[in-house]
């Protein structure tokens, strides 16, 4: 159980009959010079408070499935995506292109997803043609001299019911690290002393499309894509001075990491307002991530002298989700409504792992010219699939207090094939209440009540490598 009070600024925006809502128009953030969406949220005092509490609260996107809860609204529509959901996209609306942002506190049926907290809405001006090309070039220098370029193209506009956001970046993620580590013995005395540089050279490409279409008055059809690209490449050196001797000695150590990644998604919405303003919604997501890295490391004495190989480690993984998600939302009397509905869906992640050591055996070239070492689980593949219905009741019980509350039924089955066969069935019923009362538009009083039941994580299910430690291979 919970008790959450909530406060916040109220400067120029205007609060709307009951106090659940409040709305910042554009002409609030005109003297900030804001440059997209996210400029704008900065200039809302707690808002970045408010959203951090709710990503703890409700969990994020490493969560499998959908679910019905999100932090940001698009023209009061959520984005049918994970990776390439709402919030991903304020970097890339430009400012000029919102009409006001609503800073939503209550809980409504006519909103598109459950509020678990407190939402944002961005509304977009509404026009018969227009459109607005928003562009930023940039170069970040880095503590070792290195310079890398940066940029960021975005393409917002309508043209009658069709409108569209078109965006593509490039962005540095190079990384450079110096660590010193010293080791000692309890009378004080040393043991070692190891200087390590670590350098990441990624550069990270996306892509973004988000298109809908109002081809009535009563439907609307969405697309959302997106495309990711990075080779993180990474080396190592280390240098250890050891004290155990005569004298101090020193011996060196290199790694050469070779990494690529890169991961895709395509979702969509489709939405039909009844006569009677009920409303049904079917909504799909397909999204694929793969990440492939080696780690190789080498022994040498001093430098230029020939490397000796050590460690050998290959991991492969791949993680992809398929989701269906459909309901039928309606007032079944005055200030009651009743959103029915199911979700399916299917998450697949692929591993294998492989491992090669200095020890006896025959060595082999695809495992560095080192030994290859059998592994437990070292190639799997696990693969959940999951129904799930539910029904959210909503009471508008006065205009300051609501009362909004839900039922989940879970079903699912893991499995696991591969060097491991397993398989598991789960059911959980997951029931929730949420109480709110609005005791004016700076304060608000909830309380909640509901049952959590945490996922379990894939990784737990495959042999993972920590690439931190060069005493540990594998977990």
């Amino acid at each position: 159980m919970t008790l959450q009070t909530t406060a916040a600024q109220e400067a120029d925006p205007s609060a709307d009959g009951d106090d659940s809502t409040l709305t910042y128009p554009a002409a609030f953030f005109a003297q900030y010079s804001p440059v997209s969406v996210n400029d704008m949220l900065d200039r809302i005092p707690g808002i970045q408070l408010v959203l951090d509490f709710n990503e703890s609260s409700i969990g994020n996107n490493a969560d499998r499935g959908l679910g019905a809860t999100s932090q940001i609204l698009i023209d009061g529509r959520r984005l049918a995506g994970k990776a390439n959901e709402a919030q991903n996209q304020l970097n890339r609306i430009a400012a000029t292109e919102v009409d006001y942002i609503e800073i939503v506190r209550g809980s409504s049926s006519s909103l598109d997803v459950q509020n678990s907290g407190t939402l944002v809405n961005i509304v977009l001006l509404e026009a018969q043609s227009r459109y607005s090309l928003s562009t930023e070039v940039g170069m970040r220098h880095f503590t070792d001299g290195n310079v890398e370029p940066e940029a960021r193209l975005s393409l917002t506009g309508q043209r009658g019911r069709f409108s569209y956001l078109v965006s593509g970046d490039v962005n540095p993620g190079y990384r450079i690290e110096e660590t010193l580590e010293l080791s000692i013995y309890p009378d004080e005395s040393f043991n070692e002393i190891v200087n390590l540089e670590r350098k990441t050279d990624q550069t990270n490409y996306n892509f973004n499309a988000n298109m809908s279409w109002d081809f009535t008055p009563r439907d609307r059809l969405a697309l959302n894509a997106l495309f990711g690209e990075s080779d993180p490449p990474q080396t190592v050196l280390r240098r250890f001075t050891d004290f155990n001797g005569a004298s101090p000695t020193v011996r060196y150590q290199s790694e050469r990491n070779p990494a690529s990644a890169y991961n895709w998604e395509i979702g969509g919405d489709y939405q039909h307002t009844f006569a009677n303003n009920a409303r049904y919604k079917f909504l799909f997501i397909v999204n694929d991530k793969i990440d492939e890295s080696t780690r190789q490391r080498f022994d040498f004495q001093n430098p230029g002298d020939p490397e000796i190989p050590n460690l050998f480690l290959d991991t492969e993984r791949g993680y992809s989700e398929n989701i269906v998600r459909t309901s039928y939302t309606w007032n079944v009397a005055a200030d009651h409504g009743l959103e029915l509905g199911v979700e399916w869906a299917k998450t697949t992640q692929d591993s294998a792992l492989r491992l090669g050591l200095p020890i006896p055996g025959e060595r082999s070239p695809e495992f560095g010219g080192l030994t290859p070492v059998p592994l437990p689980n070292a190639v799997t593949t696990v693969e959940e699939r999951r129904y799930e219905g539910f029904a959210i009741h909503n009471w508008r019980i006065n205009p300051k207090m609501s009362l909004e509350s839900s039922i989940v039924a879970e079903f699912s089955e893991i499995e696991q094939t591969g060097d491991v066969d397993n398989t598991r069935d789960f059911e959980f019923i997951k029931p929730k209440l949420d109480y709110r009362f609005d005791i004016n538009s700076s304060f608000q009083l909830r309380l909640s009540l509901e049952r959590d039941v945490e996922q379990l994580s894939f990784a737990d299910f495959s042999a993972n490598t920590n690439t931190r430690d060069e005493d540990q291979d594998t977990i």
